[in-house]
């Protein structure tokens, strides 16, 4: 969907409960509600996303734990789509499938890992996708629409792109670190 430049857009709409159980695609892209978080959105999403990987993989293997990844990605960028262009926003804050799925990917590759490392991934995950340094901030700005002429499916790419980059850095911080010590 485009706007036209004559006619005004939309007012941003505010996400609600009434919004997150409206449509599948905003359950999935505000991560089942934490999204909903009046206070950092995107840390209660990673903390959801710690929580059910760790119940997850209680009883899928880490291949079937690869592929729910793999599957979330296409299906994420859909639901991070439909509901960027629902709340008329590129990028809302209220969206955390980004941060689940790229946290999902760090512990993935991390484990098994015992709770110090998972603490430290998860800190240094939020630094990088808070903060935004270097790469992340480029991923960040890459993807966004025009002003005026949001482009859906590429704002959809960019709400992931950004949290995808800040799970690499996170990793190889993480490889730096025992590589050094």
């Amino acid at each position: 969907m485009t706007t036209d430049a004559a006619s005004p857009s939309p007012a941003p709409r505010r996400p609600s409960a009434r919004f997150l159980l409206s449509h599948p695609a905003h359950f999935i892209a505000l991560g089942a509600g934490t999204g909903l978080s009046p206070v950092a959105p995107g840390t209660a999403g990673t903390l959801w996303a710690w929580v059910a990987f760790l119940v997850m993989q209680q009883w899928l293997s880490p291949a079937a734990l690869g592929g729910l990844i793999l599957a979330g990605l296409p299906v994420g960028w859909w639901a991070c789509s439909v509901t960027a262009r629902h709340m008329n926003v590129a990028d809302p804050g209220a969206i955390v499938w980004d941060e689940i799925i790229a946290f999902w990917l760090v512990l993935w590759l991390l484990m098994p890992a015992g709770p110090f490392m998972q603490a430290t991934a998860f800190l240094l995950f939020r630094f990088f996708d808070a903060a935004k340094p270097g790469p992340v901030g480029w991923a960040d700005q890459r993807f966004k629409p025009l002003p005026g002429q949001p482009r859906w499916w590429r704002a959809g790419w960019g709400i992931l792109f950004d949290d995808l980059v800040a799970a690499f850095c996170t990793l190889l911080a993480i490889a730096l670190f025992m590589r050094m010590g």
